[in-house]
């Protein structure tokens, strides 16, 4: 009777064979586990995707499948079965990434599926910069990998975007695909785009050129407004400074049968704040107010329109702290007074033809003025510019195909206070261009594209760009890319924004030309789990980009100014390392940039001013879901190159945050650079006296420590 038992106990212990694969590529997941639910029995998958799961009882089991960067599969089978092999597979989760469509790229694909390197910037990871910088976008950008906003004006604390080394003007800001910030309009841009009403943003580094037109030589970023959906959304955000700023933030968006609607409200202010003995601002005093209607009509399934407004008003006074608390005299007499108004519209029309074909209109009109009023001088200009497109897209399951026209014109006027020669200019240029993105194999795909660029008085631009996908295994990706580039010239640089554009020349497009640039990158990416608990996500990427015939700042005769393209070329070469570990509700992110960008200028060679060759950023994050955030910042900057020949200092900041979170509202305070990390205390900012002061570059921060705190409401 005894071994008759033993014998049924054997027959009752089963066997399961599994190959556990990945959705998307059919490969197999090697290092999966599978767990009986109700017990503590599991079993690991070898190289080939396959598990070998005993011990199994009679009866009704439920199976847990799991992998790091999946979403989680249960199967509830019967035992004893047949000993057929089950096939598995996983739906990629990447924290909801499989679910994020990229529109900077042209295509309809998800960011797993596209060959061009696209960093992501969510909805989870804008609020949480939100709670820093409620205000605008800088604090967002300048926290990301190989990303710098640099301080272009020590009293208005004007700032632009460095991507990988090189200036501003080479990158290429985009709203919902807009060029609304190309020009005179990218002046104060960064400190203009409150985050509230963004859904995401799309981040492309190197030559992107070929997707939207001249400008994007060092990458663009495009920033991508929130839709309506059947679920109303309405927030609020009020944020006060320890620096006397305020902020109050508005949001509604909800879609009905037809139509649906999108309000965005918001006024910033701040009080003049200076932490050093200076005397000068670190942050002006400035009242903005932002207002961004937008309307979506949708016709039929097939057919939808949008149309948006976005407003701007501004007034921004730094300078000497005594005169702008009126208690200014002949002393402390300077100042710098930006006044601006922004003004755009928005408008999209698309139809689909069936489920594989569309064509879509779009159309943007764009008016922004702005008067710099410094002692004994003033700068008043009006830029109109407007982009129009038609595009025709055609998605198939292995090829996507779009092809489109484009129109683009920038119209700058000035309305000088003196006899000085207007910087007046007309540009307009005509453009096509042609993308194909391939799925050549499960492991293969590539992006290939091509653009003409007809620029009125410079002539034709030819832009080539590729792009290239390897799934070389679940766990390990790389992507490949290269392309053409080129920038218009206009007197709006980093270098004339530092002097208010006075004693500049005009551009003459009989002495000046297109500044032209090629560049490539190659990352690889690698994703893995320790013991079952700790996920670890690894990307490394090299980056080359050249200019041929920089446009750069020299003397000229009468203490003039004069913009001319250099006889040499400037490029920027390097890697970006980003490390992500996971373990429970913690989260740590590492980023290390090596930068070494050079200007070659008739045969002699010196380093590029304002880009630090060695950068980390270091991030950890303590969050539960929907109670709470913590989060604990530090970012080291290495000593960094001048114009003026000096070399600025290296250093540190650090930052907190924390969020308490309820089900309609949340609390949340931020300490920034607790550190109280300042130039004005390792480094001086201004030579000459405080009535007549030459300020040099700003190289770190000048606000120092800085609380802020308030509350975002979600009814």
């Amino acid at each position: 009777m005894l071994l008759l038992g033993m014998g049924n106990l054997c027959i009752a212990q089963n066997i399961l064979t599994a190959i556990i694969k990945d959705a998307d590529s059919k490969g197999p997941l090697a290092g999966a586990t599978v767990l009986l639910i109700g017990t503590t029995k599991g079993a690991t998958a070898d190289e080939k995707g396959v598990v070998n799961f005993s011990g199994i009882p009679n009866g009704k089991q439920v199976f847990s499948f799991r992998f790091v960067g999946y979403e989680e599969h249960t199967e509830t089978l019967t035992f004893p079965r047949s000993n057929d092999t089950l096939t598995v597979f996983l739906e990629a989760a990447g924290e909801g990434l499989n679910e994020v469509v990229i529109s900077s790229t042209r295509s309809t694909r998800t960011i797993q599926n596209i060959p061009s390197r696209v960093e992501f910037i969510g909805g989870e990871e804008l609020e949480e910069k939100g709670n820093m910088k409620p205000g605008d976008i800088r604090m967002m950008l300048n926290e990301s990998t190989g990303i710098q906003t640099q301080q272009v004006s020590a009293t208005s604390a004007n700032s632009s975007i460095r991507i990988q080394g090189l200036d501003g003007r080479y990158t290429q800001i985009l709203k919902d695909g807009f060029p609304m910030y190309a020009g005179f309009s990218g002046g104060l841009g960064l400190l203009q785009t409150p985050p509230l009403d963004l859904k995401q943003v799309e981040v492309i580094k190197g030559a992107s050129s070929t997707l939207y037109g001249g400008g994007a030589i060092a990458g663009l970023v495009n920033l991508i407004s929130k839709v309506p959906t059947e679920e109303r959304e309405l927030r609020f955000l009020v944020n006060g400074t320890s620096a006397g700023g305020l902020d109050v933030n508005g949001f509604y968006g909800q879609k009905f049968e037809r139509v649906g609607l999108t309000i965005f409200a918001s006024r910033n202010s701040n009080k003049p704040y200076d932490p050093s003995n200076t005397g000068f601002t670190a942050i002006p005093k400035t009242e903005r107010y932002v207002f961004n209607p937008k309307l979506f009509v949708y016709f039929s399934p097939k057919t939808k329109m949008n149309i948006g407004v976005n407003t701007t008003f501004e007034d921004r006074t730094g300078g000497d702290i005594q005169y702008i608390k009126g208690k200014g005299d002949s002393t402390h007499s300077y100042f710098e007074k930006n006044k601006s108004r922004r003004l755009s519209t928005q408008f999209s029309l698309e139809h689909q033809f069936n489920e594989n074909s569309s064509l879509t209109v779009k159309n943007s009109v764009n008016n922004f003025n702005r008067t710099i009023a410094i002692p004994d001088y003033t700068f008043d200009g009006k830029q109109w510019s407007t982009y129009s497109e038609i595009t025709y897209n055609q998605n198939r399951e292995k090829a996507d195909w779009v092809a489109g026209l484009n129109a683009y014109t920038d119209n700058f006027k000035e309305y000088p206070k003196d006899s000085f020669p207007k910087r007046n200019y007309d540009q307009n240029t005509i453009g096509g261009f042609i993308q194909n993105t391939w799925k050549a194999t499960d492991w293969l795909q590539m992006e290939t594209g091509i653009r003409g660029d007809y620029v009125i008085d410079y002539g034709f631009v030819f832009l080539p760009r590729v792009s290239a996908l390897f799934k070389i295994s679940p766990k390990f990706t790389s992507r490949l890319g290269g392309g053409f580039g080129y920038k218009t010239p206009t007197i709006f640089t980093e270098e004339t924004e530092r002097i208010q554009f006075q004693s500049v020349l005009p551009i003459n497009p009989d002495a000046n030309k297109l500044e032209k640039s090629y560049g490539a990158n190659f990352d690889v990416n690698y994703r893995t789990s320790l013991f079952d608990k700790v996920s670890i996500s690894i990307n490394q990427l090299f980056f080359y980009t050249r200019i041929n015939n920089p446009l750069l700042m020299e003397n000229a005769s009468g203490n003039l100014y004069q913009l001319v393209n250099a006889d040499g070329y400037v490029d920027t070469k390097g890697w970006e390392t980003n490390v992500k570990l996971g373990y429970g509700d913690f989260k740590l992110f590492i980023g290390y940039t090596f930068t070494d960008a050079w200007l070659n200028e008739g045969g002699k060679k010196r380093p590029n001013p304002l880009t630090a060759k060695h950068r980390l950023n270091n991030v950890l994050m303590y969050e539960i879901e929907d109670k709470w955030k913590i989060g604990l910042e530090a970012y080291y900057y290495s000593k960094q190159p001048l114009n003026d020949g000096a070399t600025g200092k290296s250093y540190w900041t650090c930052g907190f945050m924390a969020e308490k979170i309820w089900e309609r509202f949340s609390l949340f305070v931020n300490f920034e650079n607790f550190t109280d990390t300042r130039q004005t205390r390792f480094d001086s900012i201004y030579t000459g006296t405080v009535t007549h002061p030459t300020f040099r570059d700003i190289y770190a921060p000048l606000d120092g420590f800085v609380v802020n705190g308030g509350l975002k409401l979600k009814l």
